[in-house]
């Protein structure tokens, strides 16, 4: 997964220094939407995704195979939806800030989030990933092996069980789109809850609706597949750009924003036809820098800046082995599997100096 070039220091290393107000001036051109280029990703996303969903329920009368074949380009689509969503929670789809919240909510119906709360946890994500001492907003659940070896038993099962690909994956999808974005937190702030419950309404009305015109059972046979598939889709491309061999997890007094998005978020290059479906969101080395260039100029940003050319690469191969990377190695500074973490504690009982504990 090229750990020459992405251990610690060598992604920054070679590159020319950039302070906070040099990179945001030189990123700055890039992080003006098109109106133009705004509406054709919503031609090529929601229109083709609704259009699919419909011949998804024409074919149930003729065969639930095909039904389920059209639901693979149908959970691409819906993948493509979500990351127009997650532009516009960064404010960085429209020109317009309450053009994107409206947009956003709107698009939070079709993927089942309410837009404000979303933009609230997701807005924690960027501002803390690779922080050890600020983990749990918004990210993928992670322990350094000293936190795993600490904890009961129970426990550790339940870390591993939430770690196991057929949970995350299989499971995921249905807790973080269809059961996770109904809850509101008892200390959640009034606007927050508002935007639980009003999507949760407007969901309700709209689901109701759809069942009373096609059925509940035609509604699940076309909308469970495609949403599974696009949740996984979607969780999968969120742990592998955050969860990769050489990613970069810091004490808070040593964490740095820009190293966590050079070096904590990988450059996950697919195959032409999938980096469509996705948004181009695999570049996300660039997105985390700066989360106001719209997805389709954060290219054109990789590509003209050498800041960018160092960062983490991941080929769609290497993007499904890290999923076998469960624990973070404080003392060898990298993702391991829970095989690997046993060979650390042998070591460490042949005399060799444990990791500290945070």
């Amino acid at each position: 997964m090229g750990r020459a070039a992405s251990a610690p220091g060598a992604v920054t290393a070679g590159m020319p220094h950039l302070d906070a107000v040099s990179w945001q001036r030189t990123l700055a051109p890039y992080a003006k939407p098109r109106i133009g280029r705004s509406l054709l990703d919503l031609a090529t996303a929601v229109l083709p995704y609704l259009a699919l969903s419909l011949l998804m329920y024409r074919l149930l009368d003729v065969s639930y195979l095909l039904v389920l074949l059209v639901a693979i380009p149908a959970s691409g689509f819906l993948v493509r939806t979500f990351i127009l969503f997650h532009d516009c929670s960064h404010g960085s789809f429209l020109p317009s800030k309450r053009a994107n919240i409206w947009l956003g909510t709107v698009l939070g119906l079709l993927v089942y989030s309410p837009f404000l709360r979303w933009r609230h946890d997701h807005a924690i994500h960027h501002a803390t990933s690779g922080d050890l001492d600020r983990r749990g907003g918004g990210d993928v659940r992670t322990l350094t092996i000293v936190e795993y070896d600490a904890l009961e038993p129970r426990a550790r099962l339940a870390y591993r069980l939430f770690r196991n690909p057929l949970v995350m994956f299989g499971i995921g999808p249905i807790v973080a789109l269809l059961i996770g974005p109904r809850i509101v937190s008892r200390d959640a702030r009034p606007r927050m809850r508002r935007s639980v419950i009003g999507t949760n309404i407007a969901l309700v009305v709209i689901v109701a609706l759809l069942c009373w015109l096609m059925g509940w059972t035609a509604f699940v046979l076309v909308q469970a597949p495609t949403v599974l598939l696009a949740g996984s889709a979607g969780i999968w491309l969120f742990y592998v750009q955050h969860q990769f061999e050489d990613a970069y997890w810091e004490s808070d007094d040593g964490w740095s924003y820009a190293d966590a998005a050079l070096r904590g978020s990988s450059y996950l290059k697919l195959p032409k036809v999938l980096q469509f479906f996705s948004g181009n969101i695999g570049l996300h080395h660039v997105h985390h820098l700066s989360a106001r260039i719209p997805n389709y100029n954060l290219q054109r940003a990789h590509d003209e800046n050498p800041i960018f050319h160092q960062v983490p690469t991941l080929g769609f191969r290497d993007g499904l082995r890290a999923v076998r990377l469960k624990l973070w190695d404080q003392e060898q500074g990298h993702m391991v599997t829970f095989a690997q973490a046993r060979e650390t504690r042998h070591e460490c009982s042949d005399g060799v100096p444990p990791s500290a504990p945070l």
